[in-house]
């Protein structure tokens, strides 16, 4: 397998990774995660841009311009020979004596990695079921950081109790899942909270903004409750590595029909619709 280091593309083995990164100490950097679909990252602009800004927020800058790295990751996408999965992409501050604050002199350290992923049909057609647990996340979680350890305890949770996801809240407001974003369908509208510092800015949540305006489905991104959660007609989950899973169960709940809703299905879909635009590379447009 090939890796992205800095501006090479080399073999996986030839990678060193030196134990003062600040990544790898401190979480110090940023990361974001790409879905590959017949050989052509999805939405690779709009990942690219958010990763700019998570890192402008940390008061970093990458190694190299954007239109440096989209040749490259494309290039690695292609070197690898990459179907269907997955790019994972990170950027820490770089390397330097352990300390907190920021380094006079350190230079980001940029990797990127391609592996193979099927898409998760049987959850998307069946839905998946999910605990309800307090946020104890940071509040800047508008930026993709590798500090993940809140959501980490969260997942394992989920996964201890035999779910998929836990969806998370702050006082009783629905915030997000641990790896995902939440929306809940009431009575013909769709309902997300707004993109600020207590959710990430979730790409597939963007395309799903999209996707309902076209279907004139009515969006309120307004803050919901436990209690309107729970009451909801439909509950989904959504990410790059998710796409749109219905939710069936919450706390061993069952979630309106306890079967995936309507306008999810709608939904999922439009999405479907946009996956199929894409054309295998070298294949006449």
């Amino acid at each position: 397998m090939k890796v992205l280091m800095n501006d090479q593309i080399t073999k996986r083995n030839d990678i060193i990774i030196d134990i003062e990164d600040r990544g790898y100490q401190f979480g110090d950097g940023v990361y974001e995660v790409i879905r590959v679909y017949n050989g052509n990252a999805f939405y690779l602009q709009e990942h690219i841009t958010r990763l700019i800004r998570s890192a402008s927020e940390l008061k970093m800058t990458l190694p190299y311009n954007e239109e440096r790295l989209l040749t490259l990751l494309n290039q690695l996408v292609a070197e690898n020979q990459l179907i269907e999965g997955n790019i994972y992409l990170q950027v820490s501050r770089g390397v330097a004596p352990r300390s907190h604050q920021f380094p006079e002199h350190s230079e980001a350290v940029l990797i990127a990695y391609t592996y193979k992923a099927a898409r998760p049909l049987s959850l998307l057609q069946n839905g998946v079921s999910t605990i309800l647990t307090e946020d104890i996340r940071w509040l800047r979680c508008d930026i993709k950081s590798l500090n993940l350890l809140g959501a980490v305890l969260a997942k394992q949770e989920a996964v201890d109790a035999g779910c998929h996801e836990a969806i998370l809240h702050r006082n009783g407001t629905v915030t997000e899942g641990s790896s995902t974003n939440v929306a809940i369908i009431k009575e013909g509208t769709l309902y997300t909270h707004p993109a600020d510092n207590l959710i990430l800015h979730g790409i597939t949540r963007q395309i799903i903004l999209e996707c309902a305006n076209d279907l004139c489905i009515p969006v309120r991104e307004e803050t919901f409750t436990v209690e309107q959660l729970f009451a909801a007609d439909e509950v989904f989950i959504s990410s790059t590595t998710m796409e749109i899973a219905p939710v069936t169960s919450i706390d061993q709940k069952t979630i309106g029909s306890g079967t995936p809703g309507p306008l999810t299905h709608r939904l999922q879909q439009a999405f479907e619709e946009k996956i199929k635009t894409l054309k295998h590379p070298g294949t006449e447009i």
